[in-house]
């Protein structure tokens, strides 16, 4: 239950960060392996406690992003039902309606 807690808390925290006006990096899109894989060895580069570098790398908005209006929830990453980005670099509590660029499907 604490765990929960605080996945919670953190999940309003980076809501409110991307709700302040956060600047990311939502280019360029990913397009192919090796720019996903470029853009892990960035994230892996960060220390694991670095919310705000992984917002910033992982391209994170707070809405469905692009002409699909792409989300979270459609990715092969999330975690419904506890609202987390289970992609090991990122590992974040999130929003089903948010977005990243390493959003796969």
């Amino acid at each position: 239950m604490q765990h929960e807690r605080e996945e919670d808390v953190l999940r309003a925290d980076i809501a409110a960060r991307l709700a302040a006006g956060l600047q990311t990096q939502t280019a360029p899109l990913i397009e192919n392996d090796r720019q996903f894989a470029e853009l892990l060895a960035s994230l892996r580069g960060l220390r694991a406690d670095d919310v705000d570098g992984k917002l910033k790398l992982g391209g994170f908005v707070d809405h469905p992003f692009g002409g699909e209006q792409m989300r979270c929830q459609e990715c092969m990453y999330y975690l419904v039902h506890r609202k987390w980005c289970d992609l090991p670099e990122l590992a974040l509590p999130v929003e089903p309606s948010w977005w990243c660029r390493l959003w796969r499907i």
